[in-house]
């Protein structure tokens, strides 16, 4: 998910695309003390998009307060 995209996506659905996201990240850290992982990467990429969601939540939600 590029910065693109996240612009593009409406308030309720970056919420909803964090809650996704952060159950995969739950997911992937429990498979990882369970089972062995092939792709390590995933781990940086899926920061990266939960950082990225937060940003641009954070950023609306300042550009509210400051036209209010």
């Amino acid at each position: 998910m590029n910065g693109q995209e996240v612009k593009a996506l409406r308030d309720d659905e970056i919420t909803i695309e964090l809650g996704r996201l952060r159950e995969k990240q739950y997911r992937l850290r429990t498979q990882a003390i369970t089972d062995k992982i092939e792709d390590n990467s995933q781990f940086k990429k899926l920061r990266k998009d939960i950082a990225r969601l937060n940003g641009e939540a954070r950023r609306r939600e300042l550009e509210t307060q400051a036209n209010a």
